[in-house]
């Protein structure tokens, strides 16, 4: 590039910058509005005369370079985001148990009896009152039921939010704290569309499926929370991956679904047992047979359920067995 040019750019650097600033995207010098930024990000210049607009800007970005995930996890100088799954959001000070210092060497025996002192008031003004002491127990009991439910993480979120919503109204007044925090997990699986079904709750939970569904009731009625009752049709991808059943049969299961609750026999019934039904009626149709007990099992339902939505399916089917 000529050096005329480049003295050119000085000159009129000032006016340049200003423009930029505007978002004025036009060349100063032979108004064209085609201009590009380097590769490196460090120049802004016009492609048709070549004025360089910008130089050395400033670049935001960390000094370091990371080739994976791995390696910008271990070289970022920044926390995790802020998280409702934590009673102070994750916005809080971690010393590490190991007792090493920056460069891995233990530390002396001086500096460990320190750093114990040190985690141990951490651990204590953690949790300024009572308040707090229950709300981070109630969290740590929802991600102990999604961890032994599978589900997502967003699932913990909205019912870490629910759960801070019952405790600002004060619904949690005269019930125990695992009963509602059971139930707005519950509540988040209905509400993020993942089938668990309330025995399934139950199963991981330390109260009883009575308390779990009344306690439900009631937060949804008091939060106002709409919540669209369950499809059976969640139910049967993974009630037919558990029983190794073919593609063929869960959409037979599917069709058979579809069919029958037009026909308004869902109405009233467990989503669950309507599904295992569903299963247990489109293997036979599909000749693999899977015996009421197998399916009852698997979707956690009686096996009087299963032939009684079995044989009220196949009558709306208009098929007899």
């Amino acid at each position: 590039m000529k050096r005329s040019t480049r003295q050119k750019a000085r000159d009129t650097q000032p006016e340049t910058e200003a423009a930029v600033q505007e978002d004025v995207q036009t060349c100063p010098e032979c108004d064209s509005s085609t201009l590009v930024r380097s590769s490196d990000g460090s120049e802004v210049s016009c492609e048709n005369c070549g004025l360089i607009l910008e130089e050395e800007i400033i670049d935001h970005g960390p000094e370091w370079r990371a080739f994976n995930h791995a390696e910008r996890e271990s070289k970022s100088r920044v926390g995790a985001p802020t998280t409702q799954t934590m009673h102070d959001k994750g916005l809080t000070t971690t010393i590490d148990w190991k007792d090493k210092d920056a460069y891995g060497r233990s530390l002396s025996a001086k500096k460990r009896n320190q750093m114990g002192r040190l985690r141990k008031w951490q651990e204590r003004i953690r949790t300024q009152d009572a308040g707090e002491r229950n709300l981070q127990f109630a969290l740590s009991e929802v991600d102990r039921m999604a961890s032994a439910l599978g589900v997502p993480r967003s699932v913990r979120e909205v019912a870490s939010v629910l759960y801070r919503r019952t405790l600002d109204e004060d619904l949690i007044r005269g019930r125990s704290i695992e009963g509602v925090a059971t139930s707005t997990l519950y509540a988040a699986c209905r509400m993020e569309g993942i089938p668990r079904s309330l025995d399934e709750v139950s199963t991981v939970s330390r109260v009883e499926r009575m308390e779990i569904g009344r306690t439900y009731r009631y937060i949804a009625q008091e939060l106002d929370l709409e919540i669209e009752p369950v499809d059976p049709k969640k139910y049967v991808p993974r009630f037919c991956s558990e029983l190794d059943l073919s593609e063929e049969v869960q959409s037979k299961a599917n069709e058979i679904i579809d069919t029958t609750v037009e026909q308004g026999l869902l109405s009233g019934k467990s989503p669950t047992g309507y599904a295992a039904a569903a299963i247990y009626a489109s293997a036979l149709l599909c000749n693999e047979k899977q015996t009421q007990t197998e399916v009852a099992d698997v979707a956690q339902v009686t096996e009087v359920t299963i032939r009684n939505r079995y044989q009220e399916q196949l009558d709306a089917l208009g098929i007899h067995n």
